[in-house]
């Protein structure tokens, strides 16, 4: 998923060339109508893994998947990719971070080849802030829905899907603030994820970034946004009462009210110190 990822792309593709698998796979790129040089960068890579076969979906200003993206905003393009890979299982990766383990995608397929119980494999990862690399700490090496719906323990650049666990979208889909969450989440309601202790990949912060970009209040709300999108699909009452319950607790743990209510307190005191 590419969006301006100039200064970023050659090391995230570089990154992808330099897999080594022993299995054929499918490279879905989805530009959405960079405003710098990204596409003349992804166009120019020279791909020299013949494993490797390359799907820059075509698009163009005016065409159907530009009047979509209009419609639905930047998640159509993350769906647009996932609804063109055709391979049994699917890895995710934006354009700003990297993969820094060739056998990366090795690792996670063998582990789901060998162990069926398990709908996606994640793996330890870095973040990369102001040139520095620090690891980001997982205290786990397992998922499940109940768990993985408090906190969002995995970045994109570590999650490799099996296809058929996520290969039904609602149509809301494009309407929720963290679309690698919520594919988590539907992946993993009637089954578990596995988190290989290997650290292969690197996200990077920056201030380009989408996430990167909204303040400590606001990455809050969005995550129960996120949360509270599930009542759609599992409204079954134990469903609702974790639901509920995760919600509760992301906005106490950031120690702050529901929006409407602070609103409130908010013009209540503008009235008395005006």
């Amino acid at each position: 998923m590419v969006f301006n990822h100039a200064d970023f792309l050659e090391e995230c593709l570089k990154s992808i060339n330099e897999q080594k698998t022993n299995f054929r796979f499918e490279l879905v790129i989805g530009d959405d109508f960079s405003e710098d040089n990204s596409l003349q960068i992804i166009r120019n890579f020279n791909f020299t893994n013949s494993n490797i076969q390359i799907n820059v979906l075509p698009r163009e200003k005016g065409d159907s998947y530009y009047i979509k993206r209009k419609k639905f905003g930047r998640l159509h393009n993350f769906r647009d990719i996932i609804d063109n890979c055709n391979g049994t299982y699917i890895a995710l990766l934006d354009g700003d971070d990297y993969w820094t383990d060739p056998l990366k995608l090795q690792k996670q397929v063998d582990f789901l080849e060998s162990s069926p119980a398990y709908n996606y494999c994640g793996h330890k990862s870095s973040s990369l802030v102001n040139g520095k690399i620090n690891e980001i700490d997982i205290s786990t090496n397992e998922l499940t829905f109940s768990n993985l719906f408090f906190k969002n323990a995995l970045n994109t650049a570590t999650l490799v899907f099996r296809a058929s666990s996520i290969n039904k979208l609602p149509d809301y889909f494009e309407k929720v603030p963290a679309g690698d969450w919520v594919l988590q989440l539907i992946a993993i309601k009637d089954s578990k994820a596995f988190i290989l202790q290997d650290n292969m990949s690197v996200y990077r912060v920056h201030e380009e970034g989408i996430w990167s970009l909204l303040d400590r209040e606001e990455q809050i709300e969005r995550g129960v946004k996120t949360q509270e999108f599930f009542k759609k699909i599992y409204n079954d009452k134990e469903s609702i009462k974790l639901i509920n319950k995760a919600i509760k607790s992301r906005r106490n743990t950031a120690r702050i009210h529901k929006p409407a209510l602070r609103q409130k307190i908010i013009k209540l005191l503008k009235k008395i110190y005006k």
